[in-house]
């Protein structure tokens, strides 16, 4: 098996179906993404160009998480990235600190809260408080929402009552971390927990985890994938992302280094074919994130796309998006199952963004890819022991959605004298393509780990064949001593940001010509770009850029989309203190252009969604980063408009 693009399919049973996901009542919202196919997409039509502009505020549902700060101020709130989902006539989220509650979808009462204390056990990733979602299942009269908590634990709950369901696993939940197979670590917290909603598929629950990415052990844990049997919690299976010896991938580990190596886990949300059977897993970096000096080889199944059997756990096929990776690009969101017309031939297809700015499309059965994958030659790094991969998968189509490597056309050029300055800035840094290696000087890595694309994902319209994609432009700079760790070296042109340092440009400009985030449309079925335009206004209204009168220039902050019929929404995400625009946006998902700007009370975060009830068509916003409150904020049309 090589470690590039190697496919190991079983084959499909005859006659199964393309289409990814049972038949959905339009008026619900019944999984984080809409489906399992991850579509963030809603056929809602009462909501349109014509009558977006009127949206105004609903209601609004304050986190119970609230009551537990207050007692408890030591503790530091985390983001509400939390998407609800609608079915069975109620809301149901998550919140930041895992707790699970139930929702009119009408008048935002709440109906029910669950805390299942996970707060109680401190932090528990590094990532502090923070969770995106839960699932439901329903066979006749038993409906129950599924949470994979921050601490470990895939919990059952009635979803009329919100009490655990006693029939499953020992009352009412698993232990997550004694069911995996791995050594169980001594102190958990801040080390390993679920982020991300579990994916139900053929009555089995699928559950990944978020381990930390910066080592704090010798050897850090091995990321697993778990399936678990829905009504009685009965364990079934676990996929191991780093093979043992002797397993298929094992041969991508030189010199033993898979049994010192932890990590590649599946932080984000996947997706999953109802009718295939098949679970499609977003890979990440092994430990260390970049530095692949103690773990030679292309590192399967790192940054690999994985399809797994979801009643036996076997991979029916896989293709790594990046070998060896040092760049900390996780896959970092779940794939979008889409069906696409190509040369007249209808393919059942899974597009997956990545960090890198690329979109890969296979053949969701067997993961063959669309079109030619090239395996080209990328720079060496020049790290004593570090022994990069000689070459790295390029898509032929798309093409990139986003800006990938830095030169100097790509340097701001709203004068003359600026873009002399940027080269001189430039001039200071290691910079190149992309995939070029951290060094012992800084170097300048874009896209970044924040990406491209992000947690968020794209939206998807299974009619047309089109994928949405937002994304960010963000420079940063890092460098390496001479033994693989980060030495923090920056200068006064960057700006340290948690464990990136963002290269800014002359006078506190950027040091890039915009969009620094943009909105990207993907027609699926010629592989080609259809639109593209900055994401919002971002920064232009401070001081230093009012004398370039730029127009919109795209903001680097992070927000999801949602699509429906005739629109595409995404709001501008948390924003510095200088930038005060609290916006969702609708724009036309044909042309790009802008149909409406919708004031809201704070800054979105997590993918909006949409739904039915009493009605009316609602849009609902998580909000709340940091110490802002974390709440949904649902947007209907004016109650007293005749609808049709």
């Amino acid at each position: 098996m090589k470690g590039a693009g190697a496919v190991a399919a079983l084959a499909l049973a005859p006659g199964l179906a393309a289409r990814g996901h049972p038949t959905r009542n339009a008026a619900e919202w019944p999984v984080y993404g809409a489906t399992n196919a991850a579509t963030k997409y809603s056929p809602l039509d009462q909501i349109d160009a014509s009558n977006v502009a009127t949206l105004e505020v609903a209601w609004e549902w304050t986190s119970p998480d609230a009551a537990i700060l207050e007692a408890h101020p030591e503790l530091q709130p985390g983001e509400f990235q939390a998407t609800p989902i609608m079915v069975d006539g109620r809301l149901f989220t998550s919140t930041a600190m895992s707790q699970v509650a139930a929702i009119d979808p009408a008048s935002g009462r709440t109906l029910w809260v669950y805390d299942p204390g996970t707060w109680r056990h401190g932090y528990p990733t590094s990532k502090g408080f923070q969770h995106r979602g839960v699932a439901f299942w329903r066979a006749g009269k038993d409906a129950r929402v599924l949470i994979a908590t921050g601490d470990n634990r895939l919990i059952a709950l009635d979803a009329a009552s919100g009490t655990p369901v006693a029939g499953f696993g020992a009352k009412g939940e698993v232990d997550l971390l004694r069911t995996s197979g791995e050594p169980v670590p001594d102190t958990p917290a801040r080390l390993i927990g679920a982020t991300s909603p579990p994916v139900i598929c053929r009555d089995t629950v699928i559950v990944g985890q978020y381990i930390n990415d910066v080592p704090s052990r010798p050897v850090m844990p091995v990321g697993v994938i778990q399936g678990f049997d829905v009504r009685s919690g009965r364990h079934k299976w676990t996929f191991r992302m780093i093979p043992r010896a002797g397993e298929a991938g094992a041969e991508t580990w030189r010199e033993g280094s898979a049994q010192r190596t932890g990590n590649a886990n599946a932080w984000a949300p996947m997706s999953a074919d109802d009718d295939l059977g098949l679970v499609y897993v977003p890979g990440t970096c092994p430990t260390n994130n970049f530095f692949g000096g103690d773990r030679p080889g292309d590192n399967l199944f790192g940054n690999a796309l994985v399809a797994l059997d979801v009643e036996t756990g076997l991979r029916r096929w896989h293709y790594q998006l990046v070998h060896h990776d040092i760049w900390d690009y996780d896959i970092p969101c779940a794939g979008n199952l889409i069906d696409i017309m190509v040369d007249g031939k209808r393919i059942p297809a899974i597009a997956q963004v990545t960090k890198q700015g690329f979109c890969f499309v296979f053949d969701r059965r067997d993961g063959k890819p669309v079109w030619p994958i090239e395996e080209r030659p990328v720079p060496q790094s020049t790290i004593a022991g570090e022994r990069t991969a000689a070459t790295q998968p390029f898509p032929t189509k798309p093409p990139p959605f986003d800006r990938q490597g830095i030169g100097e056309d790509d340097l701001i050029d709203f004068t003359p004298a600026l873009r002399d300055e940027a080269r001189t800035i430039l001039a200071k840094y290691t910079a190149g393509p992309l995939f070029t290696p951290l060094g012992t000087q800084p170097t300048i890595v874009l896209p970044s780990w924040v990406g491209g694309a992000n947690w968020w994902g794209a939206a998807a319209d299974p009619e047309a064949g089109m994928l949405y994609v937002p994304s960010l432009t963000a420079p940063v700079s890092m460098a390496l001593d001479g033994e693989g760790k980060r030495t923090d070296a920056a200068d006064g042109d960057s700006e340290i940001a948690g464990r990136a340092s963002v290269v800014r440009g002359p006078g506190g400009l950027p040091l890039l010509k915009p969009p620094y985030g943009r909105i990207t449309a993907i027609d699926l079925n010629r592989g080609v770009i259809a639109w593209t335009r900055a994401n919002a206004p971002g920064a232009r209204d401070l001081p230093m850029f009012r004398p370039y009168n730029p127009g919109w220039i795209g903001t680097t902050s992070r927000t999801g989309p949602l699509l429906t019929q005739t629109l595409l929404f995404l709001g501008e995400g948390p924003h510095s203190p200088a930038q005060s625009r609290k916006m969702l946006c609708a724009y036309d998902k044909a042309t790009g252009a802008l149909r409406a700007e919708i004031p809201l009370p704070d800054h979105t975060l997590g993918p909006p969604m949409t739904y039915m009830a009493g009605g009316r068509q609602f849009i609902v916003c998580g909000m709340g980063f940091r110490k802002a409150p974390h709440r949904l904020v649902a947007l209907a049309l004016p109650s007293t408009r005749k609808e049709p």
